[in-house]
């Protein structure tokens, strides 16, 4: 019984993550892309108007999800996060991906290989974000030392 409440959780939290969406909704604020927007809404509801009415509610909710989904990734795209951190790499991302598969394993199967397994990939994550940091701030530090000119260097300082 646990088992089984422990996976379907696991499997509507994973569900939820691929199906949070950013989207750029600062285009709205531009005119013909909002008009845009709303012709393409206006023609996919329009479209699902048609369909038969004996359809699944589930099925109906799906289909007017998926073309809202469609046209907004259509009209406005996708919104890019911000990179805060410059020492943050594709490497730092992957490691960051196999923590959650590590941790997607252990929460369907608590068993003691998979909690060894999530342990050495947190470590292993952890200890590459550090290195990956500690470089970073050691070349920053380096290059503010070489800056000779004042003013170079206190904008240098701000921006660190």
């Amino acid at each position: 019984m646990v088992a089984n409440v422990r996976e379907s959780l696991a499997s509507k939290h994973a569900a939820q993550k691929l199906d949070r969406e950013r989207f750029n909704l600062g285009k709205l604020n531009e005119l013909e892309v909002s008009k845009e927007y709303q012709i393409e809404i206006s023609n996919r509801i329009a479209a699902l108007e048609n369909l038969s009415d004996s359809e699944d509610i589930k099925r109906a909710w799906e289909n007017i999800k998926e073309n809202i989904k469609t046209s907004t990734k259509d009209s406005l795209g996708l919104h890019e996060l911000k990179q805060h951190k410059p020492w943050f790499d594709e490497e730092c991302l992957g490691l960051l991906d196999q923590r959650k598969q590590a941790t997607m394993q252990w929460v369907q199967d608590p068993s003691r290989s998979n909690v060894d397994n999530l342990n050495n990939v947190i470590c292993e994550a952890s200890r590459h974000s550090r290195n990956k940091k500690k470089a970073y701030l050691k070349a920053k530090i380096e290059e503010l030392e070489t800056n000779s000119k004042i003013r170079d260097l206190y904008r240098s300082i701000n921006d660190f």
